[in-house]
């Protein structure tokens, strides 16, 4: 299957969310929560996602994570994970008891397809301190994609985590997977990077955009964001409609899209100094706000 063809049915299949202009949506992708081990690339930025989670949430903001959330190509399973940022996921929770949460799983997290695994390790955790099993994501579904289409012009904007159009990380996953526990996280420890990953291979990030964007104009420029490549994208009215928000693992900062008042942003968030030498975490607006309208599409 073509990544074209892949994309199509991702999209085919995608939840639909309806939103308007009084609609606050954050996304975030690729934050590859792990073990909290030297291996663990979030450990550096969970204050910071934390903070801006935190902040997300207070704000009535609605929460998509498009993909790599959870970090099981290194990891075995998803209880250690859960136990090295136990405070991210219980605020996660609360969005998901609100209706405020929707998952989409990439190559890193591609076991999230699997409805039974997701129930299985997702539905609840045990509590040592209560001796019982405790509500998790109880009844939640990860999706390939997600649509948000606005309820008065009908505009809509395509999201998934983009290893749709990376023909190694989406059939041979698995294989992938096993290379990275067995070989590739004992030398990322010392340094040495994984030369599968399109983040640190420049010319395949290359080769991945440029079949995401061919299927967006082979699309009539629909309105597309994704993660995977680590490498956000804010295109001008009038470019390709082709988005990007980043991840949560650059080097002490992580990146997002912010879709308010029907206006689309790129946003950073990382630790500053103030004037007295105290340390603060903040919000830096990179690109836009551009009004979603602006952006042709079907």
């Amino acid at each position: 299957m073509s990544s074209n063809a892949r994309l199509t049915r991702a999209y085919s299949k995608a939840k639909i969310i309806p939103f308007d202009d009084a609609s606050k949506f954050i996304f975030f992708s690729d934050c590859h929560r792990g073990d909290n081990s030297f291996a663990d690339d979030f450990a550096n930025n969970r204050n910071i996602y934390f903070h801006a989670l935190n902040h997300y949430y207070r704000e009535g903001f609605q929460y998509c994570e498009l993909g790599d959330g959870d970090e099981l190509w290194e990891n075995l399973h998803f209880e250690a994970i859960f136990e090295a940022h136990k405070n991210v996921f219980q605020l996660l929770k609360k969005f998901h008891l609100e209706n405020r949460l929707h998952m989409v799983w990439g190559n890193h997290d591609m076991v999230y397809r699997d409805p039974s695994y997701v129930n299985k390790h997702l539905s609840s955790y045990f509590e040592p301190i209560d001796g019982k099993d405790i509500e998790l994501f109880e009844d939640i579904t990860y999706h390939e994609g997600l649509i948000l289409k606005h309820k008065e012009t009908g505009q809509e904007l395509f999201c998934c985590h983009g290893h749709q159009a990376d023909w190694w990380n989406y059939n041979f996953w698995r294989i992938g997977r096993f290379l990275v526990r067995v070989l590739w996280k004992p030398l990322q420890v010392v340094g040495i990077a994984d030369p599968t990953s399109p983040a640190k291979n420049y010319k395949e990030l290359i080769r991945i955009e440029r079949r995401i964007k061919k299927w967006i104009l082979q699309n009539n420029l629909r309105m597309t964001m994704s993660g995977h490549t680590h490498r956000p994208r804010f295109p001008e009215p009038g470019q390709i409609p082709f988005f990007n928000d980043g991840s949560c693992v650059h080097p002490r900062s992580i990146t997002g899209m912010e879709l308010v008042n029907g206006e689309i942003s790129l946003i950073k968030w990382h630790i500053d100094t103030k004037p007295d030498g105290t340390l603060q975490i903040v919000r830096v607006l990179l690109e836009g706000p551009e009004k979603m309208k602006d952006y042709i599409s079907d």
